[in-house]
């Protein structure tokens, strides 16, 4: 055999001298085969290193893969690698393996990695759906039994079960203590594209917490972007204005980033953050961020555990369960907007 190539059934076959029909009835256990052929075959597969092909394998007996398809925005995201890991780790149990693949937030290939993991039959399929991506195309899947789990947005075209967060009352709440600290000016950095389910939401939870506190809503003070060096651009562009916002709400991770950079950039300590998503090292800036914290990790157990439950046959009306955020308070929202501070202060 040669070194370049991986082993192959019929090499297996080859070293214990016999048919590879009789290799395939060992490895699968579907057929006779004595003790001593069994042992043969065994020790020529640890021997050569061969890993049987169960794709090929499942469909060929009409079964499903043992694996679970994931398709997320972006693999560089900490929000996204920590659901990923909760999926895994609650699924590792029931002997299924998590296969993931990025569809950078765009419907064709999203499509095409769901289509990638539907022809190898996975036996769950879980996705963060883009906007703009109709998921008709699952229905026949769907009825036919397999789970497909919409994560952290709903789909469109297919009704099926759905695991997101408290945006809104999350971003509501984030807002609200910032209100709490004096701030009436109070600029939101959102995600794009604008149609997105959570940038959405959460901008629907910063309007209801001024609304709340009589607080007119300003069209000047919300601003957009996709990247941290967007969401720097943004930030200096609400700073940039004749009446600058004294507070800021951020509405991801990734626009969270951008605004404290380019705070820090300009030296200003004077604005009050909160943040909508944990960031990395939150704790160490200065001062330190306060966020509107999701939990990552209960929306992948939640999403795994409900792909099982329909696994084993949970045929009831698709639902949506909504997984609470928190507010973890750490400075950056406390500091009060000046007219507060000047109280504070007795000036």
């Amino acid at each position: 055999m040669a070194a370049n190539r991986r082993p192959t059934l019929a090499d297996v076959a080859r070293e214990v001298g016999v048919s590879a029909k009789t290799v395939s009835r060992v490895l699968n256990e579907d057929g006779p085969a004595s003790a001593q052929t069994r042992e043969q075959v065994l020790a020529a597969v640890a021997r050569l290193g061969f890993q049987p092909n169960l794709m090929a394998r499942n469909i060929r007996v009409g079964g499903p893969d043992t694996t679970i398809g994931l398709v997320i925005p972006d693999l560089a995201n900490p929000f996204f690698g920590a659901v990923a890991r909760a999926i895994e780790d609650t699924v590792r149990e029931r002997g299924l393996t998590l296969l993931m693949g990025s569809s950078a937030d765009a419907p064709d290939r999203e499509r095409a990695l769901t289509d990638k993991f539907l022809a190898r039959r996975v036996s769950i399929l879980i996705v963060v759906p883009s906007v703009g991506a109709d998921h008709s195309h699952l229905k026949s899947h769907r009825t036919a039994g397999l789970p497909v789990i919409f994560l952290d947005r709903p789909g469109v075209g297919l009704a099926t079960d759905s695991i997101v967060s408290s945006n809104r009352a999350g971003a509501h709440d984030g807002v609200a203590h910032l209100v709490a600290h004096g701030h009436r000016r109070i600029g939101f950095v959102g995600d794009l594209p604008l149609k997105l389910y959570t940038r959405r939401e959460r901008l629907a939870g910063y309007r209801s917490a001024l609304d709340e506190a009589g607080i007119p809503y300003d069209r000047s003070l919300v601003t957009n972007a996709h990247d941290q060096q967007g969401a720097e651009t943004a930030t200096a562009g609400l700073l940039g204005l004749a009446d600058p916002p004294t507070a800021l709400f951020a509405g991801n991770n990734i626009m969270a980033l951008g605004t404290v950079a380019e705070l820090a950039r300009r030296k200003r300590k004077d604005v009050a953050v909160v943040a909508f998503d944990e960031v990395a090292l939150a704790e160490a800036l200065e001062p330190a961020l306060t966020v509107v914290a999701q939990d990552a990790e209960e929306l992948g157990r939640a999403a795994a555990t409900t792909a099982l439950t329909r696994l084993d046959g949970d045929r009831t009306r698709a639902r949506t369960v909504t997984v609470p955020t928190r507010l973890v308070v750490r400075g950056s929202g406390e500091l009060p907007a000046p007219s507060m501070q000047a109280v504070l202060t007795g000036s």
